[in-house]
């Protein structure tokens, strides 16, 4: 684990729930913050979603303390109250306006802590939208993400909840500049990130693709690659597919060589990038014909010795095993809310060699409400 972990003495307060305002949460967590999620009496309804939200809250939760308040009940708000007051950080995600309604909006600590950094996970930032309601799902309709991602006409979400996870990251950008403002200045301020303009900032490429060639871009199955082999093919055993990018021309002879392509290799016609995608519905058939009379291994062995970038096809269940996130502190452990273990994905950095792991194992609703208040509870 890092040694120190670069936001020991942090204090961090959260009001969240699903998988945007967690995931602030988590990152800061996992950096070293003392992270205190705020549920309702019960607990987080997070915690007992089924189906595909059954691993928000064991992903998006480890390196928290969890306390358990009413905030619409007196005491309840005014523990709550307590708690930012002597925060450095707050995260919430709740609708737009509803803290401010029971007096915990971002206006509301202006006097009683001006350092205090003030997050608000929302699905709009300022605009005719700020007050809509969404959902990773509508970011990633109406930012233009899923047209990008299904065939035409048939527009699909992304198989992950990058618009959530990602909005997290831009928050945690936005409060880790607050802190270094408040380095300087001393006062802290109000960080907003949302889900519809994550989205829109990811699909930014595609817009300027826009201004720069005049034409639209297709959605991506349709799209005319910017290289003439970069695609998934079929090997000897059909459920062994394996990803393939062939992305300069250096890599292309290279290429060329170690699969016996020699026709390819010495042809003129093909040696530079932009002729071979005008010849795509040349080359393509060739390589899918030769890929599937080869076993994924050993297509991975002669990639691997010419460094040509290959990717198989994985599932997620299929990263427990993965061998180099389980070489290097990839995974970590969490205890699940039955008792089993589960390992389950690390921070994806790195600082002075070391990644953080975990130092508090996932809470059970309101488990340190006797840590969090001293003993005497929310009172």
């Amino acid at each position: 684990m890092m040694d120190p972990l670069p936001l020991e003495g942090l204090k961090v307060v959260e009001f969240t729930h699903m998988v945007m305002g967690p995931s602030v949460g988590l990152i800061l967590g996992d950096l070293g913050a003392d992270v205190v999620k705020v549920e309702p009496e019960g607990g987080d309804h997070t915690r007992r979603l089924l189906g595909s939200g059954a691993g928000y809250f064991p992903m998006f939760n480890r390196n928290k303390r969890s306390i358990c308040l009413d905030l619409k009940s007196e005491a309840g708000n005014a523990a709550a109250r307590r708690l930012v007051e002597e925060a450095d950080v707050m995260i919430e995600n709740f609708r737009p306006g509803a803290l401010a309604k029971i007096g915990l909006g971002p206006d509301a600590f202006a006097e009683s802590n001006p350092r205090l950094i003030y997050c608000s996970a929302k699905g709009f930032l300022a605009g005719p939208y700020e007050n809509r309601t969404a959902l990773d799902e509508v970011a990633q309709m109406m930012g233009g993400l899923a047209y990008m991602t299904g065939p035409p006409g048939r527009p699909l979400r992304a198989g992950a909840s990058v618009i959530d996870i990602a909005g997290g990251m831009f928050g945690v950008i936005g409060i880790l500049a607050a802190i270094e403002r408040r380095h300087r200045t001393g006062r802290g301020g109000h960080v907003k990130c949302s889900l519809f303009e994550t989205t829109a900032f990811l699909v930014g490429q595609h817009m300027a693709q826009k201004a720069v060639t005049g034409t639209p871009a297709a959605p991506m199955p349709a799209r005319v690659s910017a290289w003439a082999v970069y695609d998934v093919f079929e090997t000897a055993r059909p459920d062994e597919q394996l990803f393939v990018g062939v992305v300069s021309d250096g890599q292309w002879a290279a290429f060329c060589e170690a699969l016996g392509l020699d026709e390819f290799g010495r042809d003129p016609a093909l040696a530079l990038n932009n002729d071979r995608v005008l010849q795509r519905d040349r080359i393509i058939p060739v390589l899918r014909e030769l890929f599937a009379g080869m076993t994924r291994d050993e297509l991975i062995d002669r990639l691997s010795a010419i460094s040509l970038p290959f990717a198989p096809i994985t599932r997620p269940e299929d990263l427990f095993e993965d061998e180099h996130l389980r070489a290097a502190n990839g995974l970590v452990e969490v205890t699940l809310e039955d008792g089993t273990t589960a390992m389950l994905p690390a921070l994806p950095i790195e600082i002075d060699g070391r990644k953080a792991g975990v130092r508090r194992d996932l809470p059970k609703a309101g488990q340190h409400d006797a840590d969090v208040f001293g003993g005497a509870g929310a009172h």
